[in-house]
């Protein structure tokens, strides 16, 4: 499967932001173990120096009393055991407050503090004992107070050692991170280095292929640019041919009808009736050249249209005044003609007469010899995508008028209603119905120009529906439209 480079950087990029979050990650759980870890020693070391204290202050105050006994030298009971004792629990409850999130931790404390309550009984006790002479009790004494003693040193290490276990444990967590971490950040080094740079090769390889993309595109303007002047070169050419299309080509035919006329007036007695039907059937034929010279002018011309000549055109004026043109037509076909209330639609108003008068024109000429012509006229308005039109998805909210142009005449297979619209496509001789067969080519080159659609429907023996559809705003009116070239 071939990814865009544009999808290829995303991807680069997407997985180097995933390995910097991951190795972030890591880094913080690095950090904040380091911190943890950090603070587990100093509240080891705490708790440790708060413990060394209590046991050095009931150690100390043991020795005073014994450095009594043998010196009698009161200065040895300065401070007091009350002193003593105050220093004591204060030390303690500083210890308790440290340790109060640890409950085998206080549970030790609540030990500690039976012993030491029984130690300092003891203390004041051997106090009182001092020069009374009663050695034995003393000795029973001293015998108890070191079992004591004992009792607090082992409860002071057991809490010692569980303060140094917690601080192994966090080490060897920080030790495991810290062990991730130094490859994460290299690998997340590595990867952004690479993403690097393949991101600079592939950027590279986009601007060179950008640039000759620009070469290209450049190279077909240019080549645009010469076509476009062959396009109005040929343009110059094509309404030149048109002029002479309308002047000079219609001279000759000018000539052969005035000649033929002369012949007809000055030697139509002594000319034999086989020549005057040859003359009679050139000069149809000259007619005929005429008409259909006029009509191919009328199509070269049909849709060149311009932006300054785009208004917002009153259709039902406009469709009353194409029934009126028509009139004559219509009253010798004895025709019926309805239309109901019509939109204003922005287009060109004469190209827009054209249209109509040509598609009621057609339905006037292929009436049903056997029935009164009626036509009728119906008009709705949609936008692009409710009349399901084939447009881009910016046309599709735009808003369109479409109009039906409905008869009863002879209608046609419905397998030639592309073919209609063709120009000189003809469905029946010309000896059947007059025309050239360019009206209705005429009629599509119109719509056409006004980025609108025209279709048809045929009934055999039934009739003809046309339909044009017609954008109500020319938003795009500077599009496509031909500008007209001067001969």
């Amino acid at each position: 499967m071939h990814l865009s480079v544009h999808k290829k950087i995303q991807i680069g990029f997407f997985i180097a932001f995933t390995v910097i979050v991951i190795a972030s990650i890591f880094s913080y759980l690095v950090a904040k173990n380091l911190l943890d870890n950090a603070a587990r020693l100093n509240h080891a070391i705490e708790v440790s120096k708060r413990l060394e204290v209590i046991t050095k202050q009931v150690k100390e105050a043991e020795a005073a009393l014994r450095g009594y006994k043998l010196t009698m030298d009161s200065t040895f009971l300065t401070p007091s055991m009350k002193d003593r004792s105050l220093r004591i629990e204060r030390e303690y409850q500083m210890l308790r407050k440290v340790t109060a999130e640890s409950k085998i931790q206080q549970l030790h404390l609540d030990t500690l503090r039976q012993l030491l309550k029984v130690k300092y009984e003891q203390l004041l006790a051997s106090n009182a004992d001092v020069g009374t002479g009663m050695f034995s009790v003393e000795k029973a004494n001293v015998l108890a107070g070191e079992n004591i003693m004992d009792k607090i040193d082992h409860t002071v290490q057991e809490m010692i050692h569980i303060e140094e276990s917690q601080v192994h444990e966090k080490s060897e967590l920080f030790n495991f991170f810290s062990g991730l971490w130094v490859p994460m950040i290299f690998i997340s080094s590595l990867v952004a280095i690479i993403i690097g740079i393949y991101s600079y090769i592939t950027l590279t390889k986009e601007v060179r292929l950008q640039q000759h993309i620009e070469s290209k595109l450049k190279s077909y303007q240019r080549d645009l640019q010469q076509n476009i002047t062959l396009l109005n070169k040929s343009n110059q050419e094509l309404e030149q041919f048109a002029y002479v299309a309308s002047h000079d080509l219609q001279e000759p035919l000018r000539k052969i009808s005035t000649f033929s006329d002369r012949l007809q007036i000055k030697y139509k007695e002594n000319l034999p009736p086989d020549a005057t039907q040859l003359i009679d059937r050139m000069v149809a034929a000259v007619a005929r050249m005429r008409v259909l010279i006029n009509d191919l002018l009328i199509f070269s011309r049909a849709g060149r249209i311009v932006p300054e000549s785009i208004i917002s055109v009153n259709m039902n004026r406009l469709m009353t005044e194409v029934i009126s043109d028509l009139e004559i037509p219509l009253e010798e076909k004895n025709a019926g003609i309805v239309f109901a209330d019509l939109p204003e639609i922005e287009g060109n108003p004469t190209s827009f007469h054209q249209l109509f008068q040509n598609l009621i024109a057609n339905a006037i000429k292929f009436a049903h010899p056997d029935r009164q012509l009626q036509i009728e006229i119906h008009n709705d308005t949609a936008t692009g995508k409710e009349l399901g039109l084939n447009r881009d998805s910016n046309h599709r909210d735009e808003k369109y008028c479409r109009i039906t142009i409905e008869d009863n005449g002879i209608g046609f297979d419905q397998a030639y209603a592309e073919r209609i619209f063709l120009i000189f496509q003809r469905l029946h001789g010309i000896s059947e119905y007059s025309g050239t067969g360019i009206g209705l080519a005429i009629c599509k080159k119109i719509v056409d120009s006004h980025h609108g659609f025209i279709s048809a429907q045929g009934y055999p023996d039934k009739g003809a529906t046309f339909t044009v559809i017609l954008p109500l705003r020319q938003s795009i009116k500077n599009e496509e439209y031909i500008e007209p070239i001067k001969a």
